[in-house]
């Protein structure tokens, strides 16, 4: 028995060495399951970066159509500013249309009140050579009694 355990020991030392060595380095279990382990986060990776890829795609189709509305706006805002311009400018013409007739109408007011004026101080004029020649008169008259009054003619 003393061989056999001899021999035992010595077998079981190979196997032994074997765990030990096993211990240290990984069989293909290991190195398959690590294997899997990275192809699923590879393949987790890809995933995640097709998702980006989408939401990229889906961002840069938003950013376009964001900037399409505000081209769109813009030149809505364009062609309303230049309607308000024209609107504008027709009212400045309207304005002024009503500058002018009513300077018209003060032009005409003032050649009536001109001429009422004229009329009234040559009626005034008229009036006063009236009353001026009849004082004139009345003056000549007075000095006439007066005269002849002194001279007894009367």
């Amino acid at each position: 028995m003393g061989n056999e355990v001899k021999q035992q020991d010595q077998i079981k030392l190979p196997q032994d060495f074997q765990a030990l060595i096993a211990g240290f380095f990984p069989n293909t279990k290991y190195f398959d399951s690590r294997f899997d382990l990275l192809q699923v986060q590879i393949d987790e990776s890809r995933r995640n970066q097709e998702q980006i890829k989408g939401q990229l795609k889906d961002f840069k189709s938003d950013t376009d159509k964001r900037f399409e509305q505000i081209k769109d706006q813009l030149k809505d805002f364009k062609g309303d500013t230049f309607k308000r311009f024209e609107q504008v400018d027709k009212r400045f013409e309207q304005v002024d249309h009503r500058f002018q007739r009513l300077e018209d109408k003060i032009d005409n007011l003032i050649e009536r009140i001109d001429v009422k004026v004229y009329g009234g101080l040559k009626e005034n004029r008229n009036l006063t050579v009236r009353l001026f020649t009849f004082a004139l008169s009345f003056s000549l008259v007075a000095v006439i009694g007066m005269f002849g009054k002194l001279f007894g003619l009367f």
